[in-house]
């Protein structure tokens, strides 16, 4: 019995002994194999890796206009187990022009692994960015005191004019998502937040360089490891040249101080976008430096919305220049002909129901209905085309039919343009209605989205982009603001025709009445003698003051420039619509503003609607 003890106590010390040597074996293959802190901590007495940061690529405008450019800054960079408490505070923060509280919290900051999830105290952290040339000079004099801290220098971000701030956007700070979506960036970096900056970030920002440079035992920099055998220079990022004419960009903005609204221009021949303006914008120059941050907070709680891109973002009814996607469709699916005449009695009256319309002659035809904006006309086209059995079963093969029609018009979806945020707008189809008036609806029930309103909502791009597509008799290019990338072709997105479903012959007929429009109809304000301007206006319905909208293009043939104006609660189209989308076109075609014009465009910049009254209404 004792020897079946002894047995059994002498296989229980031995696989205890088994275990412990095991347990120490693991360890030493962890620490010496898989775990990397002490190569971090040999590295970081031996070598110091100084990352280079590219210049970011500068951006011009379609004229080899400068818009944006890098101007120098510095960053000061600690390493904390260089650090180590050794530091004179006191003196380190007048150096810096900051207070000790500051000093503390952001050491705290960089701590922290749930705000800086990189953090490792064998690297370099981000203490302070972005110092001035002066601020620089008077801490480089006295870094030698402070033990862990270096000097890294960047490039800042200048932006000339204080235009287009909506199509530049800005380059802030990268967040903890930025740095977990891609392993380019590390805390303390710079990435672009908005428009361009945002969209073509990764051409812009170029690939980091790093020298790695020898230190003693003492950590005193003893110059570069193998005479720089192993440093990597970094890869300026890439200039682009936007599509933007700054000329043009200054002038809308000027028009649309103290209104709220948009403007946007396109080239018809390629989808080039030549302006795009926003208001209430801001100045981009704002955005820039250690103050950037302060000023976002401001532009975000700026009741006016200034941040928002309403040329992209907003959603409004299009009003009657929507009349011109249901003339087209109209005439493509045989509902009428350019001899088709409908009568209106100042509106559309039918069954109970009625349309208003202001007064003009009775009967009219396609190319005067489109003239003189006949709501009366084009509902009873909408009539027709949901109510012919002969051609569509029911109401739901027609509205789908139609649906299909706007969708090929560049509507209800996203065009695709190369900016962040872009909306879809709404083009209703059966199914929406079916689920709306529990299938029992029919023509009369949404006859509203015939002339634009109702449920129909369009972007003032989508809106511009039409402009755009009648200009070229039935196809667009998908809007964009870059128009050169330095050394990559443009994206064949934008170089790719979109045709419509609506034939040659049905946007002959359209031009002629947008042409007609602006002889002696809604848009004659725009009329000129020395080339031939194309329109449509249009008075969008809402719950305070109608909105002034005007779309057209110009010249009518071989067109330069397709515009969009949308001006929030401006009332009829030709009051601000008409003449700011005239202005424009000439400032583009001609170069400049004649003096009378020059005159004009100063009265509508003087001209504020005002935003608290108007949303008020609302």
């Amino acid at each position: 019995m004792k020897d079946f003890e002894l047995e059994n106590r002498r296989f229980v010390i031995g696989g205890v002994a088994i275990t412990i040597v095991v347990i120490y074996i693991i360890r030493l293959f962890t620490l010496q194999l898989l775990s990397d802190d002490y190569k971090k901590n040999a590295d970081s007495n031996a070598f110091l890796k100084k990352i280079e940061f590219p210049s970011r690529g500068a951006i011009t405008d379609r004229n080899g206009e400068l818009l944006v450019y890098n101007q120098p800054a510095y960053d000061i960079m600690v390493i904390m187990n260089e650090e180590r408490g050794r530091l004179d505070t006191m003196e380190f923060c007048r150096s810096l022009g900051i207070e000790k509280e500051t000093f503390i919290r952001r050491m705290a900051e960089i701590k922290d692994r749930g705000k800086n999830p990189g953090y490792s105290p064998y690297t370099q952290q981000m203490f302070m960015s972005q110092l001035s040339d002066t601020e620089f000079s008077v801490f480089q004099e006295k870094i030698f005191r402070f033990p862990g801290f270096y000097v890294q220098k960047r490039s800042i971000r200048q932006y000339r004019y204080p235009y287009a701030a909506h199509v530049l956007g800005d380059v802030g700070e990268v967040s903890k998502g930025d740095i977990e979506e891609d392993d380019y960036y590390q805390p303390g970096d710079y990435i672009g937040k908005m428009g361009v900056e945002r969209y073509y970030e990764k051409e812009l920002r170029g690939q980091k360089g790093v020298q790695i440079l020898l230190r003693d035992a003492h950590g005193r920099i003893q110059g570069r490891y193998q005479d720089g055998r192993y440093d990597r220079r970094p890869i300026p990022g890439k200039d682009l040249t936007l599509s933007l004419d700054v000329k043009l960009q200054a002038l809308g903005e000027r028009l649309m101080e103290g209104k709220v609204g948009s403007i946007v221009a396109i080239e018809p021949s390629t989808g080039e976008v030549l302006c795009m303006v926003s208001s209430p914008t801001y100045d981009p120059r704002i955005m820039v430096g250690r103050q950037r941050g302060k000023n976002h907070i401001a532009l975000q709680l700026d009741h006016r919305k200034p941040l928002l891109n309403r040329s992209i973002m907003g959603q409004y009814p299009p009003g009657s220049t929507f009349k011109t996607s249901q003339a087209l469709t109209f005439l493509n699916e045989g509902i009428i002909t350019q001899s088709t005449a409908y009568s209106c009695h100042r509106g559309f009256s039918f069954h109970g129901l009625r349309v208003g319309c202001h007064g003009h002659a009775s009967p009219l035809s396609l190319i005067p209905a489109i003239s003189t904006s006949c709501n009366g006309f084009f509902c009873w086209g909408f009539y027709d085309m949901m109510n012919d059995r002969t051609k569509y079963p029911t109401v739901q093969v027609a509205m789908n039919r139609w649906r299909d029609y706007m969708v090929s018009m560049g509507f209800g979806y996203k065009l695709g343009i190369d900016l962040p945020g872009e909306k879809r707008g709404l083009i209703p189809n059966a199914e929406y209605y079916d689920n709306a008036y529990k299938n029992n609806w029919s023509g009369l029930t949404v006859i509203s989205i015939s002339i634009g309103q109702g449920e129909v909502n369009l972007t003032p791009l989508q809106i511009a982009n039409l402009g755009a597509t009648i200009a070229n008799r039935g196809y667009y290019y998908v809007p964009h603001v870059v128009r050169k990338v330095k050394d990559e072709p443009l994206d064949t997105l934008y170089t790719r025709r979109h045709y419509t479903m609506a034939n040659r012959s049905a946007y002959d007929l359209v031009v002629a009445g947008m042409r007609s429009s602006v002889l002696g109809g809604t848009c004659k304000a725009a009329n000129r003698r020395d080339y031939a301007v194309c329109g449509k206006t249009g008075t969008a319905q809402n719950r305070g003051r109608d909105h002034s909208v005007f779309m057209g293009f110009a010249p009518m043939e071989k067109p330069k420039i397709a515009i969009a104006v949308y001006v929030e609660n401006g009332g009829f189209g030709a009051q601000y619509g008409v003449p700011i989308g005239a202005l424009m076109m000439e400032q583009y075609i001609n170069g400049k503003l004649s003096k009378g014009s020059e005159a004009r465009a100063a009265m509508f910049q003087r001209r504020h609607l005002s935003y608290d009254v108007v949303y008020k209404k609302q």
